[in-house]
């Protein structure tokens, strides 16, 4: 659950963007025309890209590209919430903030090829960054579009002085040269997890009924039954080469219930999975 969502807007585009929720909660994130800064202030979640598990505790950073993406913020014993800051570069905000003096790492971002998403500890320049964005959260009448532009100037700035030009050219090559991936790309990519096959067409960038339709041309098999029977085969294959629990298998092959996980191995195979591991 969202419990509270700030939001600055510069030239009628969100800019930056502070959210605090309590998990567990997941949120599809489509991002077709720009980059983006993610900053987890607290609280514990997984990243998903279209090929990508990442997982993201507090003060760890992100640097996307443009895409779709989903985020799952799940429960721990460290926080009751989570809260997280996100700075998004769009093309046409750049140009307009730099009018005539971009800098030079920045003029050949259409050369660079784009880089997958990776996560970095925040050192102190990234920290006081984000402490002076929640100061002025805390502080909304301060706001201004002309501070709203140097604090996009400092970020990029802060982004090249901790992780190279060459670093930051690449995460703002995204914004012209989006990474492209297959449907089975993707599939592979997430098939053991508890991911619906409406978050499989979220990262595969089409409909859900274009995902089913492909999914059917590749596999042969709808998109459910499919990955229902990969999991329940990853399972047996666990149960016999390994000493794991039951209940670790069912969670590590994307089941959410080890009950749903016996029922399923019982009609799938024939035989309950403790049965299946004496045999």
């Amino acid at each position: 659950m969202i419990n509270k969502h700030q939001q600055f807007r510069l030239y009628e585009k969100g800019i930056i963007d502070r959210v605090v929720l309590t998990p567990p909660f997941k949120l599809p994130t489509q991002m077709p025309n720009e980059a983006c800064f993610y900053y987890a202030v607290n609280g514990d979640s997984h990243f998903r890209t279209p090929t990508q598990q990442i997982t993201i505790q507090a003060e760890d950073a992100l640097v996307l590209n443009c895409g779709n993406y989903l985020t799952e913020w799940f429960t721990t014993n460290q926080s009751d919430t989570c809260e997280i800051i996100a700075v998004h570069f769009y093309p046409e905000v750049l140009k307009k903030i730099y009018d005539k003096e971009l800098p030079d790492f920045l003029k050949e971002v259409n050369k660079i090829t784009p880089v997958t998403p990776q996560k970095s500890k925040a050192g102190e320049l990234i920290k006081n960054y984000i402490a002076s964005l929640q100061f002025y959260f805390e502080n909304e009448e301060l706001i201004s579009d002309e501070l709203l532009r140097l604090k996009l100037k400092e970020l990029i700035l802060l982004l090249a002085k901790t992780d190279s030009a060459k670093g930051i050219s690449q995460l703002l090559s995204g914004l012209f040269s989006p990474a492209t991936y297959s449907l089975k790309e993707v599939v592979e990519s997430h098939l053991y997890t508890n991911l619906t096959i409406e978050d499989f067409a979220l990262l595969s960038n089409v409909s859900v009924s274009t995902f089913k339709r492909e999914f059917t041309k590749i596999y042969g098999q709808s998109p459910a039954r499919y990955v229902k029977e990969q999991k329940l085969k990853r399972a047996a294959e666990l149960l016999k080469k390994t000493n794991q629990r039951i209940s670790d298998i069912a969670f590590d092959c994307g089941f959410t219930e080890v009950a749903h996980f016996s029922s399923s191995f019982q009609k799938h195979f024939g035989i309950s999975p403790k049965n299946y591991r004496l045999n």
